[in-house]
């Protein structure tokens, strides 16, 4: 089963790049269509340009349906990267809970030390992995990109483009995965000790 799984997510992660190829075609199909369309109007052949214009704006939003399925299937290999993974500190606690019980029955105090040092252990190990699952799944869709960054680049297509732009954004964006540098912080150092050890 766990083979099956493994080769699902091998096949989810392929279709999402496939998407995301065909986003980025879809992109460069949609410039050269504007292209066209400047040169049908230099040429005053306004019928040819409109077809052009249709096809540009047909190819932008192919694209956008690519990207957004591409997240969508992204999001799916997480969940099920995630499964996989829950699975396998799953039959590990299990494995530890089996050698505690032989343990406790012999009564041997180092070794159920030793046992429960283990179990704490992988415990740690299952909350942060779902900690990092959680976030991933919360970000998915959507990327963090500083606002500032963005409004720049909106204003400066809608200068190339000689149109006036009047944003009303929020002042503070807040994360989507909903988490404070501290949070991160102490998810790294988290993550780091169970490398270590």
């Amino acid at each position: 089963m766990s083979s099956a799984m493994e080769k699902q997510l091998f096949n989810l992660k392929f279709a999402s790049k496939q998407m995301a190829r065909s986003a980025k075609k879809c992109e460069k199909d949609e410039k050269t269509e504007k292209i066209k369309l400047k040169k049908d109007l230099q040429k005053g052949n306004v019928e040819g340009a409109r077809i052009h214009g249709e096809n540009a704006i047909r190819q932008k939003n192919q694209g956008l349906n690519f990207l957004r399925m591409s997240a969508r299937v992204d999001g799916v290999a997480a969940r099920v990267q995630s499964a996989i993974q829950m699975r396998q500190v799953t039959n590990s606690m299990a494995g530890v809970v089996k050698a505690m019980d032989t343990a406790l029955k012999s009564m041997n105090l180092e070794k159920v030390a030793g046992i429960m040092d283990r179990f704490e252990r992988d415990f740690e190990h299952l909350d942060v992995q779902s900690q990092t699952m959680e976030e991933a799944m919360g970000g998915v869709t959507t990327l963090t990109v500083p606002e500032d960054q963005v409004q720049g680049l909106m204003h400066q297509a809608a200068d190339e483009a000689g149109l006036e732009l009047n944003l009303e954004l929020p002042t503070n964006p807040t994360s989507i995965a909903g988490t404070s540098s501290a949070e991160q912080d102490e998810l790294s150092a988290r993550l780091a000790q169970l490398r270590n050890s």
